[in-house]
């Protein structure tokens, strides 16, 4: 970990004064993926003349272990049920603001001068299009949520024992995002969200959403919440015009 992280990190979930906590907006823990829609909905809650919220992104289960380590902050949206039942559990969430945001597909990209295509069904050739050589690019599928659902949908296809030694292992979705987009990996498994907000890479195929759990974000207010628009905004994240900015971002919203 580096000097400058943890000078982030300690700059981040330093305490503040009961002045700060009530002029600073909410603290939100977010999956990297949510990055530019939820940037754009906190820039129109702000507009609204309230202090503009915090929005910290990394793998639901880095933000999830920050949350357990006793890191202070006020909503997160985790990219799958699993991180935060895990809050759940531990009771650091408000039971009762908990609710389903929005959702999400599951894509395979490559680099966007490919001229590769493959339809991911039961058998299909992925072994064949890595080659000896190549990496599948795709975030860590023992913890991250996007990994784990890539994971479940290579095993329902029954290519996973083929492809699962040649993984490049991501610390999020946007990091093997990033492979594909700089060439460093000739394939990869990323949320459709992903792929519509990199121009470096183009859609080659979409998985089935029966070959993997439902991608689903959940929401829920911390019981660490000390920001007076915590709540304020939680509810405004799902209201219909906030919806409406997630969907125009790509996310399938209810």
């Amino acid at each position: 970990m580096t000097r400058l992280f943890l000078a982030w990190l300690l700059l981040l979930f330093a305490p503040l004064s009961s002045a700060q906590a009530q002029t600073r907006g909410p603290l939100v823990l977010a999956a990297a993926s949510l990055q530019e829609s939820l940037n754009a909905v906190a820039d129109v809650w702000a507009a609204r003349h309230h202090p503009r919220p915090v929005l910290s992104f990394a793998a639901s289960s880095a933000l999830a272990r920050q949350a357990l380590a006793g890191a202070p902050a006020d909503l997160f949206i985790s990219a799958d049920e699993d991180w935060m039942n895990e809050l759940a559990r531990a009771r650091l969430i408000v039971p009762a603001s908990r609710a389903d945001l929005v959702g999400n597909a599951l894509v395979l990209v490559a680099p966007a001068n490919s001229t590769l295509r493959l339809d991911p069904r039961p058998g299909f050739a992925l072994a064949r299009a890595l080659g000896p050589n190549g990496r599948l690019a795709m975030a860590d599928p023992d913890t991250v949520p996007a990994g784990r659902y890539g994971k479940q949908a290579l095993i329902a296809l029954k290519v996973w024992p083929l492809v699962s030694g040649q993984l490049a292992r991501a610390e999020n979705v946007r990091a093997a995002l990033a492979l594909v987009s700089r060439g460093a990996a000739p394939l990869g498994i990323v949320y459709a969200t992903d792929a519509r907000a990199e121009p470096g890479v183009r859609v080659i195929g979409v998985f089935p959403p029966q070959s993997h759990a439902r991608i689903v974000y959940p929401l829920a207010r911390l019981t660490s919440a000390s920001a007076p628009d915590a709540e304020p905004f939680r509810r405004f994240l799902l209201s219909p015009e906030a919806r409406a900015i997630f969907h125009r971002f790509g996310f399938t919203t209810r």
